[in-house]
């Protein structure tokens, strides 16, 4: 398969009403699965660190130990890539989908029942590292699955505008889980920190059963569909080994792309949560700037996606990139100011600005890159390899350089870093967007 057979789309494409609803179910699917994922990020910054990880009286050595385990979580993402990649692949993006959700369901209700280190001691943060690494894997499968299920079934002329709803799913699930905490921190605090924590974890049997209702409903993609009616010779038995064959410079420039966007929105989500109780101010303050940070993203992430389609992906997502390292330090200056308006403005520029353009154009952007016939493990592949050393360690690095400097700056040289190494790697990726090359084969005629 060629390049150029990829950019136009394989296979035939559903009607409009039938995309309408393949949408409404992947954003469903996708928010009930990442609420379950994100959970343990607020919980670290909030929870974790005085119930799993107690070391003495400094609290952020207990929240560098809680994010240790939340970028475990991050290390097995790859190895989840690879693992329903290869399902994905091989039997199909929906199986590949139900089978995550049901993996990170079931971990993530086992983690609302674990006993604290009071309780059992260094069994505590074993059992809890344990689930994380479950939650990981789950993880690993489902960003790829749950952008395919739309892209693939988009026209490619608005491929960004459609596949951008897949994020959607992922902010709600951000929206959801620091809802359950903020709704739970509002019992009084002894009640809290004894059993009300443990509230939104439980609360994902319902959403575990929702989930798998819903998609077990979806039809699998016209690519795949394209795909198997190829026959044998199309469907490979290792797709990890021909990804890396075909496409090494793709997978390179996608995991490039995905530091920016991945490593600084879990230092505006996690550790700007564990930073505001460090600075003094109020936890409610700090998760409503998430909230509504992420609510209007809802919105950008469309919007930017749909202009993705019109001026080019590179265009928007550089815009991004270029953001994240303007706001790097005032977005903590703001924060340290500890007035309301100015936190909710600093979390709004981050989240829904600068991680908005870019996470809204990556799901067309990541499609376009790979062939259909290996684009699940490839998309998977950049996606998650950078996850680890990007979100994964960005909250632990930066609680690593505050416990070490008590000031910001440190962290925010680290955010404009990330934000440079994305945009090397979106200078150096070429342009997918359909209707930005036909413009551009226009011009160059004309």
């Amino acid at each position: 398969m060629t390049t150029a057979s990829m950019t136009s789309g394989s296979g035939r494409l559903p009607p409009k009403r039938q995309l309408q609803r393949i949408v409404a179910a992947s954003i469903a699917g996708n928010a009930l699965q990442w609420y379950d994922f994100f959970l343990y990020g607020t919980a670290a910054a909030l929870v974790f660190s005085k119930l799993f990880f107690p070391t003495g009286t400094d609290p952020l050595t207990g929240t560098l130990a809680a994010f240790a385990g939340f970028a475990v979580g991050f290390a097995a993402r790859p190895v989840g890539g690879i693992l329903f990649g290869h399902i994905g692949d091989r039997l199909g993006r929906k199986r590949a989908l139900v089978l995550t959700l049901t993996i990170m369901g079931g971990a993530t209700f086992a983690m609302g029942l674990l006993p604290t280190y009071e309780q059992v001691g260094l069994w505590a943060p074993v059992l809890l590292v344990a689930l994380r690494l479950v939650q990981g894997i789950a993880a690993g499968g489902e960003w790829g699955g749950g952008v395919l299920i739309i892209s693939e079934n988009a026209p490619p002329e608005r491929r960004g505008f459609f596949s951008a709803w897949s994020q959607v799913g992922v902010a709600g699930g951000f929206v959801l889980s620091a809802g359950a905490f903020y709704l739970a921190q509002l019992l009084p605090d002894d009640a809290f920190m004894s059993w009300g924590w443990r509230l939104p974890f439980l609360g994902s049997i319902a959403i575990f059963a929702l989930g798998i209702y819903i998609r077990a409903k979806l039809p699998d993609t016209a690519a795949f569909e394209a795909v198997q009616k190829e026959g044998a010779d199309a469907k490979h038995s290792m797709p990890l080994f021909e990804v890396l064959r075909r496409h090494p410079r793709e997978v390179l420039l996608a995991m490039g792309l995905r530091v920016a966007e991945n490593g600084g929105s879990y230092i505006f989500l996690a550790f700007a949560l564990a930073y505001g109780k460090f600075v003094g101010v109020a936890s409610d303050v700090m998760l409503l700037g998430v909230m509504l940070s992420m609510t209007v993203e809802l919105a950008s992430i469309v919007f930017f996606g749909h202009l993705s389609d019109r001026i080019g992906r590179k265009p928007v997502f550089l815009f991004g990139a270029i953001g994240l390292v303007v706001v790097a330090f005032p977005f903590f200056w703001m924060i340290d100011t500890h007035q309301t308006p100015l936190i909710l403005l600093a979390f709004l520029l981050g989240n829904a600005l600068c991680h908005g353009a870019m996470v809204g154009t990556m799901p067309a952007f990541f499609t376009e890159l790979f062939d259909p016939d290996v684009r699940y493990t490839g998309v998977a592949l950049g996606h998650e390899i950078a996850s680890v050393f990007a979100g994964g360690l960005s909250p632990l690095i930066a609680t690593a350089l505050l416990a070490s400097f008590q000031s910001s700056w440190p962290v925010s040289l680290y955010l404009a870093g990330l934000g440079l190494m994305s945009i090397i790697a979106v200078l150096s990726a070429r342009e997918t967007a359909v209707n930005a090359l036909a413009r551009r084969q226009v011009g160059a005629a004309a």
